[in-house]
């Protein structure tokens, strides 16, 4: 804690008391039992999808699976087209990623950067979608699809979930793109530029952070869906990961052990890309804490 008020540029009085030996050990007491927490069902996942039903039924339930049967994923990857599911769920969610970044970034730029009468009502209208689950509009969604023949297709997924990471992409987005100053766009217009050219080479390269935020909030929206994804598609071509594994549970037998295998496949991919990407998340929370 300090011991002097700062009232200037001069830091050499100040003094911050170190940490004691006996709160570090309880920190870090408690970060390693946080860690297992969240850790242990990865782990449990992954020992599951190498068990037969024998162990993960009455044997050998929380232990490791002895024998350990690697041929869960060779039975995963044949029991269905996992593979093709695999890959829609790869097209459906870049491409929900590439419109919601789109839409959500000109959206913000219409509400910050540009004066009109309802801007402030129109983006308290995209706000309210924050506060709508996706699970209630499951009915209304459906009708609609129904009615511009939309249902069994890629669209029938990538315009809802489009839709609904809309509004909390555009909440990430205003809370960077107003602390843009605007004496940058005023610089920019002066040498020249239109609209357009203020958005793509001053404004976007700035919000670089902001968009690896908000994409990977919407690639965790999508990849783990699976209610809209059951709903909306009845085809394997054109169906998702979780979808895809509902359909390896059988009605009265079912392998779980290559069930486990599936679901381990769909769950590895996120969490790399949470990896290759948290530090670029840290960055743009950061980046947002200390603009202004």
């Amino acid at each position: 804690m300090a011991k002097n008020t700062y009232t200037g540029s001069d830091i050499s009085k100040y003094e911050v008391g170190k940490t004691s030996v006996t709160a570090k050990v309880f920190i870090w007491i408690f970060m390693i039992i946080w860690a297992i927490i969240n850790l242990y069902p990865l782990f449990w996942m992954f020992t599951f999808s190498l068990k037969d039903n024998m162990q993960i039924w009455t044997t050998n339930q929380f232990g490791l699976p002895n024998p350990a049967h690697w041929d869960n994923y060779k039975k995963a990857l044949n029991a269905g087209p996992i593979i093709r599911y695999f890959l829609n769920s790869v097209f459906v969610t870049v491409i929900t990623i590439i419109v919601t970044l789109i839409a959500a970034l000109m959206a913000t730029y219409a509400l910050t950067r540009i004066h009109w009468r309802m801007s402030k009502a129109v983006e308290k209208m995209f706000m309210l979608g924050i506060t709508i689950p996706i699970q209630a509009s499951i009915i209304p969604v459906f009708i609609v699809l129904r009615q511009i023949e939309m249902l069994d297709s890629y669209q029938a997924l990538i315009i809802p979930y489009s839709a609904f990471a809309l509004a909390m992409a555009i909440l990430i987005c205003t809370g960077f793109m107003t602390e843009i100053p605007i004496s940058l766009d005023e610089a920019a217009y002066i040498d020249g530029c239109g609209r357009a050219g203020v958005f793509f080479k001053v404004i976007l390269p700035l919000m670089k952070p902001a968009m690896a935020t908000a994409s990977i909030y919407t690639f965790l929206q999508c990849w783990n869906e699976l209610i809209f994804a059951q709903t909306f598609n009845n085809k394997d071509e054109y169906m998702t990961l979780p979808a895809g594994i509902m359909q390896m549970v059988g009605t009265h037998t079912t392998d779980w052990g290559p069930v486990g295998a599936a679901l381990a496949i769909a769950t590895f991919p996120m969490l790399i890309v949470y990896v290759l990407l948290s530090r670029r998340i840290q960055d743009s929370f950061i980046a947002g804490a200390i603009k202004g």
